[in-house]
């Protein structure tokens, strides 16, 4: 019999994102993960929220505008 892979909020949180989110995975040289993870730390946020307000911040100035909708609008 086959055994089942995670439990049922672990299913239910992954089909969520996969139908609210985008994944988007970039790669750093070695130890840029941590310098990264450095910065966000000083900057009291997660990696992920510190790398998708650089890349904001970046498109604001180069005239792109994103508007992040809250899952679900």
């Amino acid at each position: 019999m086959e055994e089942k892979k995670g439990n049922s909020a672990t299913r239910a949180k992954e089909k969520y994102n996969a139908a609210n989110y985008d994944q988007v995975k970039f790669t750093v040289r070695k130890g840029g993960r941590d310098i990264i993870d450095k910065a966000a730390d000083k900057a009291e946020m997660s990696r992920n929220a510190y790398i998708l307000e650089a890349v904001i911040e970046k498109m604001k100035r180069d005239g792109i505008e994103y508007e992040e909708e809250a899952p679900g609008d």
